[in-house]
């Protein structure tokens, strides 16, 4: 089977089935409204892998070979011993065909409408692994650096290369709630980069590589230029998971991502709270 992206469904003219997470109790790998798409070459997006996606993967399989004119069926799947799992959850799965993509994906809220906007300021080594190790992420990928010929490294299609000659006039251009990562080969680049960020204060989340002398030197310097110093401690460096020393480009990427996306998982879990706290205020 080949992997693809949901929004690649849209493509396929063929019959096809979704399999759409309806109903969830106990420990399951993804929550109820959770669909993916499948045909006999391809499956489309993920309901959480393992013996639960594997099991209704071949049940739809059979569904798209069956002769008999049936649109939809509803199976019940417990994750216990008898598909070889012991997480105790349960999930009810819809199987429903589709003449084609399109149909399959009507009236779904596809998550590639909500993606974050993450902006990497330079494109040397940890810049290239990290824009690259970035995608499917759910971010907006952009490559920022004054020298053209290393944003031409990178060929992912789906990073946005911005080629500027003074990254940090582009700050105020960048749409608010941005994620930044500044590790441009200037510590001047990074501290004007910095600098901007922190005079518009509309970002969503600061990264800086470097060392703990370099933070407290960026700092006085930013005390100096009026900055408060309550902003001044959103700015995360060094950058990345503590315990991961590592200095290799691969390694100190995927510490960042890992970092970006605990930030990113305590902030919707806050978002959440705040949402249950207002229904429960006014219910009173």
């Amino acid at each position: 089977m080949i992997l693809k992206k949901i929004i690649d469904a849209k493509n396929f003219k063929k019959e096809i089935i979704k399999a759409k997470l309806i109903s969830t109790e106990g420990s399951v790998p993804r929550d109820a409204g959770t669909f993916m798409l499948i045909t006999s070459k391809y499956l489309f997006g993920s309901i959480g892998g393992g013996q639960l996606e594997y099991s209704v993967i071949q049940k739809a399989k059979k569904f798209l070979n069956e002769k008999e004119i049936i649109n939809n069926e509803i199976i019940n799947i417990p994750l216990g011993p008898s598909i070889g799992q012991c997480c105790g959850g349960y999930a009810q799965v819809k199987i429903t065909k589709y003449d084609n993509g399109i149909q399959s994906l009507k009236n779904e809220k596809l998550k590639i409408n909500k993606l974050d906007n993450l902006y990497i300021f330079g494109a040397g080594h940890v810049g290239q692994e990290l824009s690259s190790k970035s995608v499917d992420l759910d971010f907006n990928v952009h490559l920022i650096d004054s020298r053209n010929e290393y944003l031409k490294i990178q060929n992912e299609k789906e990073i946005i290369p911005i080629f500027t000659t003074f990254p940090w006039m582009l700050v105020k251009n960048l749409p608010k709630k941005s994620y930044y990562i500044v590790l441009t080969h200037s510590h001047d680049y990074d501290f004007k980069i910095i600098n901007e960020i922190l005079n518009l204060n509309t970002f969503q989340f600061i990264g800086l590589i470097g060392s703990k002398t370099k933070r407290k030197r960026f700092s006085n310097r930013l005390v100096k230029l009026g900055h408060n110093q309550y902003l001044i401690n959103k700015i995360e460096c060094p950058i990345g998971f503590k315990n991961i020393i590592s200095k290799k480009p691969g390694e100190i990427a995927i510490s960042i991502i890992a970092r970006l996306l605990e930030y990113r998982s305590n902030l919707s879990s806050i978002q959440i709270d705040d949402k249950k706290y207002l229904k429960i205020i006014n219910e009173q």
